[in-house]
């Protein structure tokens, strides 16, 4: 799952935002301080942030770009600014952001500027590993030892979703919806079946049985 790092002191904005940009499964740190954000980079791997130039603090969010590319020259930034100035712009690209919006935006377009950096930045990304599996993403084939292992359309749907969100507890009907489409009319053993053979094909995936609700991969 990728790490989207959020900087914006407006908090039921930043909430908004955040809640959009979780809804496309990214995992969201967020900070309404420019003090804390500026401490907190370096200490964990950010893959892409999206940050505000005037903060309410004396850490403006030109220091943090500054800060973020003597850690990292290659991680995307999204600059965003209430003033729609060339000089903000200009001095932004300069210090090494890659993207540029004016408040006020749409949450929606933020999103889709995000998921274009995400594909482009990381493209070559297409193999995950969860060992000893490798799995091709763009090519949905799983090998393990270099031997492919066939699954289903349905199998690896869930393989992915799984994969794309360890750790993350799904429910059977939150996986009926993901899988087969809001339009399934049939039950949730379903679910079951299809978990028991993944398994069966996989069976060092370590999905666990959340007796009750469904499942979790970790």
């Amino acid at each position: 799952m990728y790490k989207i790092c959020l900087v914006e002191d407006e908090k039921q904005l930043n909430d908004l935002i955040t809640s959009y940009i979780e809804k496309e499964n990214y995992e969201v740190v967020s900070f309404t301080c420019g003090e804390l954000a500026y401490d907190f980079v370096g200490k964990e791997k950010i893959d892409l942030w999206v940050l505000d130039i005037m903060l309410n603090t004396n850490i403006s969010g030109y220091d943090i770009l500054k800060k973020i590319r003597e850690n990292d020259q290659m991680v995307p930034v999204i600059f965003v600014s209430a003033r729609d100035q060339e000089l903000d712009k200009i001095l932004g690209l300069e210090l090494g952001s890659d993207d540029y919006m004016t408040k006020p935006y749409s949450p929606k377009e933020l999103v889709l500027r995000i998921n274009n950096f995400i594909k482009k930045v990381y493209h070559n990304v297409d193999k995950l590993i969860y060992d000893p599996y490798e799995i091709d993403a763009d090519k949905r084939v799983v090998k393990e030892n270099n031997k492919e292992i066939i699954l289903t359309t349905l199998e690896f749907d869930l393989l992915m979703l799984l994969l794309n969100n360890k750790n993350r507890s799904y429910s059977r009907d939150d996986i009926l919806n993901s899988i087969w489409g809001d339009d399934y009319f049939g039950t949730d053993r379903a679910v079951d079946d299809l978990v028991r053979r993944l398994r069966k094909k996989m069976p060092k995936l370590n999905i666990n049985t959340i007796y009750g609700f469904g499942y979790r991969l970790t």
